[in-house]
């Protein structure tokens, strides 16, 4: 079956500015947009519909107060009015499992969006104690050591990120890839 994403990303821009005002939530959308994209071309996915997702996932995010109970859920709502397809509302909803809904991640987009999403915090996290603050500045053995540092960016899950072996791409790989991938976008992100 084809995935369609049943938006397009002029639009899904639109939608996510609508609902997301802090700047660094939208820098945290986009690197989650490319890295997802990034993952998807590597898997053979389709990498609109991956994108997109990766864009939209935390739209309910200050709507929720990012409370875990609620966000994810409130985002169907707003996704299914503006056409977002089911398969991408599917994927958000289960990137948060603390989420009052009873999912839980079952397929590589999902496992995929959860691992993207977390890791971008992460790449953030490490490009900021960097001298220059320059993502290009980062390699991925660094992210992979900052993994192991619990008190390092202590929200960012690792166990979540660690969800890039269930689709087949091992941390250091990931890390690269995803590295790479918010370099296409550094000026944007401010890195």
């Amino acid at each position: 079956m084809t995935m369609n994403a049943g938006i397009s990303r002029e639009n899904a821009m639109k939608l996510l500015k609508e609902y997301v005002k802090n700047e660094n939530m939208i820098k945290h959308s986009l690197a989650s947009e490319v890295v997802m994209k990034a993952i998807a071309v590597k898997l053979g996915e389709n990498s609109d519909v991956w994108s997109i997702a990766g864009l939209l996932h935390d739209i309910d995010v200050e709507l929720t107060n990012a409370d875990s109970k609620t966000h994810g859920v409130v985002a169907v709502k707003i996704l299914k009015e503006n056409g977002v397809s089911d398969e991408i509302i599917d994927a958000i909803t289960r990137h948060n499992e603390e989420a009052d809904n009873g999912l839980i991640r079952e397929d590589k987009f999902h496992f995929a969006l959860a691992a993207g999403e977390t890791i971008t915090g992460l790449i953030t996290a490490t490009t900021l104690v960097y001298p220059d603050k320059k993502i290009k500045s980062i390699k991925p053995k660094s992210v992979v050591k900052r993994m192991k540092e619990k008190a390092f960016a202590a929200s960012v899950k690792r166990e979540s990120i660690m969800e890039c072996e269930k689709i087949g791409i091992p941390l250091n790989e990931f890390a690269e890839l995803a590295i790479n991938a918010m370099c296409e976008i550094d000026n944007e992100l401010g890195l």
